[in-house]
């Protein structure tokens, strides 16, 4: 069979991807898995898992899903693709595969991750707007959900310096509104990608699931708005598990949608202080003297 099929089948099958990493380790390719007995399987993954492992359904329509992936152009990218990123290798939830539509040199660069609030305010669209394209000036990508609010606007700012992150299969934009941004953002030479199968609809648990992605694609995330409970905060925290440093645009106290924002400079973000911070290509790093040096590493070699 051929082997992209044994990767859309991993892909489709309902465990955690600690299970598909400790899996993958062991048996160093999908199809070694494909034929692996209940006895063999219970000595790595939950009973639960198993059956979900052994389940005939994922086994359907791998060729039609092939056809259709060849079609549009999809990548399937396995953790040993030579285009998969560093970054997501050190995460230890890292997803073994993933479906790429676009320039899948955007993998290879370094990143910075812009999230927020869906319902944000017209000061955090500008900020989301103005740091991206900042960023996306100085050869570096910015990571998004491609959502609409603080999403969007980042996506927007950075042109083709972008990558988008789905919480629905890479054929499902969600939400509607935002598939001309997506067709945008792959004509100007961004990527987007998707942990998760073909025709995967958009549900609630993906998207703090997908948020682990965009933090750990990135070298540091920047929160420019959110509530109190906002999804951009769970963004955060898998930033902090995952050893990055986070950044947070301080808001009016009166305001909802900085309320997030402003918890986070209190609990010990840095705030982003200045757009002006931003510009240009050495002081681009600089946001404040006593932290600037966290960010310069991200200048590549040739342009310190």
């Amino acid at each position: 069979m051929n082997s992209n099929l044994y990767w859309i089948w991993l892909s489709k099958i309902k465990i955690s991807a600690i299970s598909k990493k400790r899996l993958m380790e062991k048996y160093k390719v999908p199809a070694n898995i494909w034929n692996l007995k209940e006895i063999e399987l219970n000595e790595i993954v939950s009973s639960s898992e198993v059956k979900e492992v052994l389940n005939p359904k994922y086994r359907q329509n791998l060729e039609g899903e092939w056809e259709f992936i060849k079609k549009y152009n999809i990548q399937i990218v396995n953790y040993l693709h030579k285009y998969y990123p560093e970054n997501l290798k050190n995460i230890y939830d890292m997803p073994v595969v993933f479906y790429a539509i676009g320039n899948l040199e955007r993998l290879r660069k370094k990143s910075v991750a812009i999230v927020g609030a869906r319902q944000c305010s017209e000061y955090g669209r500008h900020v989301a707007r103005e740091l991206a394209k900042n960023i996306a000036g100085n050869n570096v990508n910015v990571v998004s959900g491609l959502a609409i609010g603080i999403d969007s606007e980042a996506h927007i700012g950075a042109g083709g310096n972008t990558i988008a992150v789905l919480g629905s299969g890479i054929n499902v934009i969600y939400p509607n509104d935002n598939i001309g941004l997506a067709k945008d953002i792959i004509r100007k030479g961004g990527v987007i990608i998707s942990e998760y199968p073909i025709g995967k609809k958009p549900e609630r648990l993906n998207f703090p699931n997908r948020n682990r992605l965009i933090s750990g694609l990135a070298e540091a995330v920047i929160v420019v708005e959110a509530g109190e409970r906002s999804g951009s905060l769970i963004t955060a925290d898998f930033a902090l598990e995952q050893g990055k440093e986070v950044y947070a645009v301080p808001g009016n106290i009166t305001s909802t949608t900085s309320a997030g924002t402003n918890q986070l400079i209190y609990d010990g973000a840095m705030p982003i202080v200045s757009l002006k911070c931003f510009i240009g290509d050495v002081s681009f790093w600089v946001i404040l003297t006593h932290w600037g040096h966290i960010l310069f590493s991200l200048i590549p070699q040739d342009e310190k």
